[in-house]
């Protein structure tokens, strides 16, 4: 595979990950998976019927609901199946007799009653970060189960198996449950053709406009603190610079500078084979959200997003405000880019568990929380030839994705 990045109008960086910006997505795998009281009966009350949606969309209508609903808001999820919004309701009547359901059904998404509210779970994470931070466990709120999702992975054993296990208990039942992994949670940093430094391997993740205009790129916080240099090729001449890295802590991202000014920096995803889609917006992730990540170990790979504000304590630290999604990664994807088919850019490759023939769970820096951060933008200003307004238009570039865990 292959990265564009254009100087002075000669293609010169090749094997960088991907270009591009991170969409806005919902997505949900299993979109089945409901309590009583869902889908079927809570989302056609007082004749209303839930409307269809595009996923791009949906976090519009999540965002605006959860702020409406206060207290009641309990999380929401898009199904993907029918295209539909589905937005928890924290003690609601869910056959219509409670205010906050009606709200939800009235602007065509369904109302769904569950057990937990959002602070009951936001409380738990917060349980879980004081009393089990322990290297080789995640935890992230699961709008689907209305539960805190735990996962250990091979290497928590004996007392910290222990503590992770009576800590949840202490929660109470029904608020969070643990699953294992079959792999070990690590940041993705080495192998693979990709960008260089220090003896470390990444993967560029989106080119950028920096805050004072000048091209930059997003990568992974923990490449950015593996080295300050990144070249082309191993022990090549430095390309970019890393201006600001984040690892661990609140994220997993960094900004390089490119080192020629007159760089020109696409927005475009890379997908291989000659093939790139234009990015042309930064988004939110949302449960439910099908997307699609490019490495430069790997190549392109698809899933869904399964969690938000997910926590991850790798050995090197603990790393909050993540995204959780079943999208297979390995080393050296660390920093490619999480997008959606239509050219949404969405999050940058931090690390998880598994490979691409086993899967696993994989944890994503959100693109937006990064670009806040740095001050930087996507597709603005050194967008190349048009890029950036092709990335606006949801067809531009969907026939060219194609994707599987194999690629």
């Amino acid at each position: 595979m292959s990265h564009r990045r254009i100087s002075k109008g000669k293609a010169v960086l090749a094997g960088a990950g991907a270009v591009g910006v991170a969409a806005a997505a919902i997505l949900l795998p299993n979109a089945n998976a409901s309590q009583s009281g869902t889908d079927e009966g809570a989302g056609g009350g007082a004749g209303q019927n839930p409307r269809t949606v595009s996923a791009a969309s949906a976090p519009e209508l999540v965002a605006r609901l959860s702020s409406q609903l206060g207290d009641d808001y309990a999380g929401a999820y898009y199904d993907a199946r029918k295209k539909q919004v589905v937005v928890n309701v924290a003690n609601g009547g869910g056959d219509g007799g409670d205010e906050s359901a009606e709200q939800v059904r009235a602007s065509g998404a369904v109302a769904r009653n569950v057990r937990n509210s959002m602070g009951e779970l936001r409380s738990a994470t917060g349980t879980l970060t004081r009393d089990a931070t322990i290297p080789g466990t995640a935890w992230a709120v699961d709008p689907r189960t209305n539960q805190v999702l735990v996962t250990a992975d091979t290497t928590v054993t004996g007392e910290r198996w222990d503590t992770l296990e009576s800590t949840v208990r202490s929660l109470g039942d029904g608020v969070a449950r643990i699953q294992k992994s079959a792999g070990e949670f690590k940041p993705f940093l080495e192998g693979g053709d990709a960008i260089f430094g220090g003896g470390a391997r990444c993967s560029l993740g989106f080119n950028v406009t920096t805050q004072d205009g000048t091209p930059g790129f997003l990568t992974a916080g923990h490449c950015g603190v593996a080295a300050e240099q990144w070249s082309e090729a191993q022990n090549g001449a430095p390309v970019g610079t890393v201006q600001a890295a984040t690892f661990p802590g609140d994220g997993d991202f960094a900004l390089l500078n490119y080192d020629d000014p007159a760089t020109e920096a696409p927005s475009e995803v890379d997908l291989g084979d000659g093939q790139t889609l234009p990015i042309g917006q930064a988004g939110e992730a949302a449960v439910g959200l099908e997307v699609v990540r490019m490495g430069s170990t790997t190549g392109l790979a698809d899933g869904s997003v399964t969690g938000l504000n997910a926590t991850v304590n790798y050995a090197e630290g603990s790393v909050s405000g993540l995204i959780q999604t079943n999208v297979c990664a390995e080393p050296g994807d660390s920093g490619g880019p999480l997008f959606t088919a239509d050219g949404t850019a969405i999050g940058l490759t931090s690390g998880g568990s598994g490979d691409c023939t086993s899967g696993g769970e994989t944890f994503f820096q959100p693109v937006t929380t990064a670009l806040a951060a740095v001050g930087a933008e996507i597709g603005a200003g050194g967008a190349g030839t048009g890029a950036g307004d092709a990335g606006g238009e949801g067809d531009t570039g969907n026939d060219g994705v194609e994707v599987g865990r194999d690629h």
